[in-house]
């Protein structure tokens, strides 16, 4: 389950590296993106703003409306759910990132461990997303069986497309992207890292 990614590249770079129109001006985003905060991803050929997770509303036990909570992670096996079902089929898109960290370590002292792809500075997850009441326009990745080193830290991982597929999963019918969701099987860089594991990870939701 990804609960933070990394986005080291400023709005020009991101929309230029995806030959998209950038709708986010100068504005910029947030180097480690959490659930519940703001993102960048590649939408109908744009570079847009979306808060990161779709909102699950929550009632407290006498019925009181509590604060939503992101759920940032669609598993591939639940795309047909009622949850995700119209997003899947409607709403897919791109989530620019350099790297993804995953939690590794006892807890109370967990540490951040990245994966990347060691020949790219920048690549791209599937994702989905809505409009929503409580957000505005919100995203989620697409999650699926680790394998590889992803699979030591972590029993799923994003799903990561190929420049050549962008267009299959944004575009393409719902049986030709449900074909994309599956474990990459390029090689995967892992960095073990003795920073702690915080923020706003404790926040999210996985459905």
């Amino acid at each position: 389950m990804c609960n933070l990614y990394r986005m080291t590249k400023n709005a020009d770079e991101v929309a230029k590296w995806f030959d998209a129109v950038n709708q986010m001006g100068g504005a910029n985003f947030g180097a480690e993106v959490y659930p519940g905060y703001p993102g960048a991803v590649i939408e109908s050929g744009n570079l847009r703003q979306m808060t990161w997770g779709f909102p699950l509303v929550m009632k407290g036990k006498s019925g009181q409306p509590l604060k939503p909570k992101p759920v940032n992670n669609a598993r591939t096996d639940k795309l047909d759910s009622f949850f995700w079902r119209y997003s899947f089929e409607q709403r897919r898109c791109l989530i620019p990132l350099t790297a993804w960290a995953e939690a590794e370590g006892p807890k109370g002292r967990k540490t951040r461990s990245w994966l990347s792809l060691p020949d790219s500075e920048l690549f791209a997850c599937a994702a989905v997303w809505r409009e929503s009441d409580e957000w505005g326009p919100a995203y989620s990745m697409v999650m699926t069986d680790a394998a590889g080193v992803a699979a030591q830290v972590h029993t799923r991982m994003p799903v990561i497309l190929a420049p050549e597929k962008y267009a299959q999963w944004t575009e393409g019918s719902p049986d030709d992207a449900r074909t994309l969701c599956r474990p990459w099987e390029g090689e995967l860089s892992l960095d073990r890292t003795d920073q702690p594991w915080s923020g706003g990870a404790s926040r999210a939701t996985l459905l």
